[in-house]
C-alpha cells in the first residue's frame, strides 16, 4: 500500500507545475551553490596561502549563518518564505557578480573578502528557513515525503556533479601566469556561475503559485520567539536520549567536522597538484558517496548492527580509521576512494539520524529541535575550523588527520562507555514526564 502511495505522490508531482519550477530553480541554484565552496576556499588560498584565513573566511561566512538562523524562521513567519527567499537570492546574486568583479580585476583584498562572505553567510541565515518552509505552501500535504525525497536526492546530486564541475571551470578558465591571483579567470568565472544560478532560480520561483502566508497579525513578536527558542532547548535537554546525542554530535563537530573544511582543501593544495580540479574531485567522490550511502539507507532501512545507537557509533569508529591516512595519501585516486567511504558511511546514518528525529519529537517541537541539531554543525563547525587553520600553522597534514581520526575514536569510545548511545533504538521512544 505504501509503495502505491508513494508511485501516486511522484506521479502527481511531476503533474504540478509549482513543484516543477520549484525544483528547476533548486537544482539550478544547488548546483551553483556547490561552485562557490570549491571556489570560495581555493580563492583564500591562493590569495593568501595562510590556513588561518582559510578558516577565518569559513567562519565570518558560517557564523553569522548559524548565530542568525532563529531571526531568519521568525521573519519567515512574519511574512512569506517565498518573499524572503526572493529577497536573499537577490541579495546573494549583487554581493556574487561584486565578488567575481574584483576577483577579475585584481582588485580583491582580505577585509573586502571578509565582508562579502559575511554577506553571504547572512543571507544564507534567512533563506535555510526560508527554503525550508517553502515546500508546504507548493504541494498537498500527502505529497510532502516524495517532494522532500526527490529534492533530497537532487541536492545530493549536485553535490557529486558541481564540484567536478566546478574544478574543469576554474581549472579550464584559470590563470597561472596572474601577477596578484592564480586562477583568477577560473574563479571569477565560478562566481558569476554561481551568480547567475541565484538570478536563474529567482526567476523560476517567480513562476511558482504559493498558498496565503501567514499574516503579520499571527506572526510571532520578538519576546515570544526567544520564549520559545528557551522552550525548545529545555525540552531538548530533559530528553536524556536526545540531550545524549547532542552532546555527542557537538564533540563531533567541534574535533571532526571543523578541521575537516580546512584540512581537505588544504590536501589538495599541497599533496594533489596545484590546480582546483582535484579539489574538486575530492568533494564529488564525497558527494557521490553520500548519494550511494543514501540511496543503501532507503533500501535496507532497517540494517542496524543491534540497535541505532550501537550502529552510530560503529560507522564513527570506522570513518575515524578512515582519516587516518588521508594525511598519508599521494595520489588523486586515494583520497577519493577514502572521501567516497566516508560519505558513504555519513550518507546512511544521515537518513537514520534525521528519521529517529523526526520519529521521537512531537511537530510543535520539531523545528526547534532542528535548529538546535543544525547549530551545531553550522555554529561551532566553523569556530573548529578558524581554530584550525591557526593550529595548522605548526602541524603537518599527517599530524592533523592523524589526531583527527584519533579523537573521534575517542569519542566513540567514551560515549560507548559512559552513555545511553548503546541502548538508542529507531523506535519513537516514550520521555518520561511528557
Amino acid at each position: 500500500m505504501t509503495q502505491t502511495r508513494n508511485g501516486t505522490s511522484g506521479a502527481a508531482l511531476f503533474k504540478n507545475p509549482d513543484f516543477a519550477w520549484m525544483m528547476g530553480g533548486g537544482l539550478i541554484s544547488m548546483l551553483g551553490d556547490q561552485f562557490t565552496y570549491i571556489a570560495l576556499p581555493w580563492l583564500v588560498l591562493q590569495l593568501t596561502g595562510d590556513t588561518l584565513a582559510l578558516g577565518l573566511v569559513l567562519g565570518v561566512m558560517s557564523v553569522p549563518r548559524a548565530v542568525f538562523m532563529l531571526v531568519g524562521g521568525a521573519v519567515v513567519d512574519r511574512h512569506s518564505p517565498k518573499q524572503v527567499m526572493m529577497w536573499t537570492k537577490h541579495v546573494s546574486t549583487v554581493l556574487l557578480v561584486v565578488l567575481a568583479a574584483l576577483v577579475l580585476t585584481g582588485q580583491l583584498s582580505l577585509w573586502a573578502l571578509y565582508l562579502l562572505a559575511f554577506g553571504l553567510g547572512l543571507a544564507m541565515a534567512f533563506s535555510i528557513p526560508a527554503g525550508t518552509s517553502l515546500l508546504p505552501h507548493v504541494v498537498p500535504a500527502g505529497h510532502l515525503p516524495a517532494a522532500n525525497g526527490m529534492l533530497m536526492g537532487l541536492r545530493q546530486l549536485t553535490m557529486f556533479a558541481g564540484p567536478l564541475l566546478a574544478g574543469v571551470l576554474i581549472a579550464t578558465f584559470g590563470d597561472s601566469h596572474a601577477e596578484r591571483l592564480s586562477d583568477a579567470r577560473g574563479l571569477g568565472a565560478a562566481f558569476l556561475f554561481d551568480a547567475a544560478s541565484f538570478a536563474l532560480s529567482a526567476w523560476t520561483l517567480s513562476k511558482v503559485r504559493t498558498t496565503a502566508p501567514v499574516g503579520p497579525a499571527e506572526a510571532p513578536r520578538g519576546q515570544a520567539v526567544l520564549r520559545s527558542v528557551a522552550e525548545g532547548l529545555r525540552w531538548c535537554w530533559k530528553d536524556q536520549d536526545l540531550r545524549t546525542c547532542f552532546l555527542y554530535w557537538s564533540a563531533v563537530s567541534l574535533l571532526v567536522s571543523g578541521p575537516i573544511q580546512v584540512a581537505v582543501p588544504v590536501l589538495a593544495s599541497q599533496r594533489l597538484g596545484p590546480g582546483a580540479a582535484a579539489f574538486g574531485v575530492l568533494m564529488g567522490a564525497h558527494g557521490l558517496g553520500t548519494l550511494a550511502g543514501m540511496v543503501a539507507a532507503g533500501a535496507r532501512p532497517g540494517t542496524r548492527a543491534r540497535n541505532l545507537g550501537t550502529t552510530l557509533l560503529l560507522v564513527d569508529g570506522v570513518i575515524a580509521v578512515l582519516f587516518i591516512p588521508l594525511g598519508l595519501i599521494t595520489a588523486l585516486w586515494q583520497g577519493a576512494s577514502l572521501v567516497f567511504a566516508i560519505g558513504l558511511l555519513g550518507g546512511f546514518m544521515q537518513v537514520a539520524v534525521f528519521t529517529w528525529i523526526q520519529r521521537r519529537v512531537p511537530p510543535t517541537m520539531l523545528g526547534r529541535a532542528m535548529s538546535i541539531f543544525m547549530f551545531i554543525f553550522m555554529g561551532l563547525t566553523p569556530i573548529s575550523a578558524a581554530v584550525t587553520g591557526w593550529v595548522m600553522r605548526g602541524v603537518t597534514l599527517a599530524q592533523l588527520f592523524a589526531v583527527m581520526g584519533g579523537c573521534l575514536l575517542a569519542a566513540v569510545t567514551v560515549a560507548l562507555a559512559t552513555s545511553r548511545m548503546r541502548h538508542i533504538s529507531d523506535g519513537p521512544t516514550p520521555v518520561p514526564g511528557r
